[in-house]
C-alpha cells in the first residue's frame, strides 16, 4: 500500500508540473491568455506540497521524481502535442523507472 500511495504522488506531482509549466508556456510562447499563466503558477504550487507527503527524505524523493518526470514528460509530448517518443526515448525512460524503483523502493537496512 505504502509503493501504491508513493507511485501515485509522483503521478499527481508529474502531472502538476507538466501541466503548469505547460500553461505559462502558452502564454509565454504562445501568447495565449495571462489567465492560463495564474492558473499554471497555482497548480505548480500544488507540485511542490504533493511531494511532502512520499515516505522518503527530501533529496531522495526529488532525486527520484527526476526519474519519473523523464517519462511523464515523454508521455506528455506523445499524447498533447503528438510527438512520439522514438527507440531511445523508451530506452532512456525504462532506465529512469529502474534507477527510481531501486532509489525509492528496494529494501534497506536500518
Amino acid at each position: 500500500m505504502v509503493i501504491t500511495k508513493s507511485i501515485l504522488l509522483f503521478v499527481f506531482a508529474g502531472l502538476c508540473e507538466i501541466a503548469g509549466g505547460y500553461l505559462v508556456w502558452q502564454w509565454l510562447r504562445e501568447g495565449k491568455s495571462a489567465w492560463l499563466a495564474l492558473f499554471g503558477a497555482v497548480i505548480l504550487v500544488l507540485y511542490g506540497v504533493i511531494p511532502t507527503f512520499q515516505p522518503a527524505h527530501f533529496g531522495r524523493v526529488y532525486a527520484a521524481y527526476g526519474g519519473v518526470f523523464i517519462v511523464m514528460a515523454l508521455l506528455w509530448g506523445w499524447l498533447v502535442d503528438k510527438i512520439a517518443p522514438d527507440r531511445i526515448d523508451l530506452i532512456g525512460s525504462a532506465i529512469a523507472l529502474a534507477g527510481v524503483s531501486i532509489m525509492m523502493y528496494w529494501p534497506r537496512s536500518v
